[in-house]
């Protein structure tokens, strides 16, 4: 089965309403996109994945002023996966407190649930180089 219109438009406004449900400090609701029972792994910052949404909501209290002040959203891309489930590509952009930003990829696995999709699994990968680490290193001078 294809996805539709409404699935699409359903998934990228759950994916879009991360960073405002964050950034107001409304982490009582993050049940509204995440399963019971999401992975979200942060392996990438050094951190061990967090298990359930009172862990996401945790780790973030712990962070305090160290969270971004803004979460940003873009190139958010679906595919349907073989069961029905969708994996969600996005591009996210955090700006901190101090003025500098960071750039991310989302990695998402969706499933749809009785109270309608929710990411069951995401994984947060930063962006440290450019091209990936694939292109040509600047060269020293010499």
């Amino acid at each position: 089965m294809a996805l539709t219109y409404e699935d699409r438009t359903a998934v990228t406004d759950l994916i879009s309403m991360h960073g405002h449900l964050v950034d107001s400090g409304r982490l009582d609701r993050l049940d509204e996109l995440f399963t019971a029972d999401v992975t979200y792994d942060v392996t990438d910052f050094g951190r061990q994945p967090l298990q359930g949404v009172a862990a996401i909501r945790d780790a973030a209290l712990a962070l305090g002023d160290g969270n971004p002040l803004g979460h940003h959203v873009t190139n958010v891309v679906l595919t349907e996966l073989p069961d029905g489930g969708i994996r969600a590509l996005s591009k996210g952009i955090g700006v901190t407190a101090a003025g500098g930003c960071g750039t991310v990829t989302y990695e998402d696995t969706l499933g749809r649930t009785p109270a309608g999709w929710r990411i069951s699994h995401r994984k947060v990968v930063a962006h440290r180089t450019s091209l990936g680490g694939a292109g040509p290193r600047p060269s020293s001078g010499r």
